[in-house]
């Protein structure tokens, strides 16, 4: 993934998602404030404009990381007004989230430290309410992001105040303006949606608790303690929503661990749910990037699936895996942007 001069390096990404997808003069300042620091790099810029959410991706040494992600944090305060943001994608601030996430010669735990740090930074500088997830969370009752971004930014006014949900960091008072965030160290996540024949927001959902390994619920038990059944994959999260930009609903999907569900997986147990509801998959997206691995997975999956051997190059491969999950239906998919490791092999990292 880099050249040998930067092996003993220590390497984590930042993936944080900002609560604007429109405006692209704030985009590309808070997207400035990263790329300014020396040290990291910038990898990918994705506004969405319907879910109205930029995720941006750069990488780095820990300590220079950081420094970006707080700037990036800061900027964002400044430009992003939550009183009148709305968009398709739940969010509770400005910054909604801001995951780490180690790379090369770093451990999870060594990765929570510099999250923990961040955090504190956020909390104490910037007097934002501030939320510790997966990893980084030690209570385990409100370590999983929806579990803590449930109410939204409009109902962390009351939620903020209610016993066990005083921030790790911060106030305890939701910023009227900036919201609150969430911060963390966490496993590789691959934001992917899978694109429906329908505009119908109930059958996405359908779709979505179907696949999803929360699952639906299915009523309450004789204490009153909600009962649910569980979806069919491991390590998703999913909803279902519409984007009035594509003029499609999709099943949008946060794929937690690739090695448990990796994303053929993911799309093909779509199809299969879909057809059941009588809509038909036409194509899927990408959020942000993605590890080479998972493509070139993907390419041989579909390519033993019509028979055909998988001993062929890298670039077949992915060609098969663009073309058989329709990652090109919505946007161009340009694998030197999207694959992260041809994106750090052609722009490495200023260590």
């Amino acid at each position: 993934m880099f050249n040998t001069d930067n092996r003993a390096k220590q390497l984590i990404e930042c993936v944080p998602n900002f609560s604007e997808g429109v405006d692209a003069m704030v985009i590309k300042q808070i997207a400035g404030e990263i790329a300014g620091i020396s040290g990291v790099k910038l990898l990918n810029v994705d506004p969405g404009k319907a879910a109205n959410r930029t995720v941006i991706t750069f990488a780095g040494e820990p300590g220079a990381v950081v420094e970006a992600a707080f700037l990036a944090i800061k900027k964002a305060g400044e430009l992003i007004d939550m009183r009148v943001q709305k968009g398709e994608h739940p969010r509770m601030g400005a910054t909604d989230v801001c995951p780490l996430i180690p790379i090369a010669h770093i451990t999870m735990d060594e990765t929570v430290v510099y999250a923990v740090q961040l955090a504190r930074r956020v909390g104490e500088e910037l007097q934002i309410p501030v939320y510790l997830y997966e990893h980084s969370q030690p209570d385990k009752r409100r370590s999983n992001l929806s579990i803590i971004r449930a109410g939204e930014y409009e109902g962390f006014f009351s939620k903020i105040k209610r016993e066990g949900w005083a921030p790790d960091f911060g106030p305890a008072e939701n910023d009227l303006k900036r919201g609150a965030t969430v911060i963390g160290a966490r496993d590789f996540l691959i934001a992917y949606n899978v694109n429906l024949n329908t505009d119908s927001v109930v059958l996405a959902n359908e779709i979505a608790f179907d696949v999803r390994e929360s699952g639906r619920k299915v009523g309450t038990d004789e204490n009153g303690k909600s009962k649910y059944i569980s979806g069919s994959l491991k390590s998703v999260k999913s909803i279902g929503w519409y984007i009035a930009e594509y003029g499609k609903a999709q099943v949008s999907m946060n794929l937690t661990n690739v090695k448990i569900t990796p994303i053929h997986i993911a799309y093909d147990e779509v199809c299969d749910r879909a057809n059941k509801h009588g809509v038909k998959v036409t194509g899927s997206e990408l959020i942000g990037m993605i590890p080479l691995k998972a493509m070139l997975d993907a390419g041989s999956y579909f390519l033993q699936k019509r028979g055909r051997s998988a001993e062929v190059g890298d670039a077949a491969l992915i060609d098969m895996a663009v073309t058989s999950m329709g990652l090109d239906e919505l946007t161009p998919f340009n694998p030197q942007e999207r694959i992260i490791e041809y994106v750090l092999a052609e722009n490495k990292p200023a260590v």
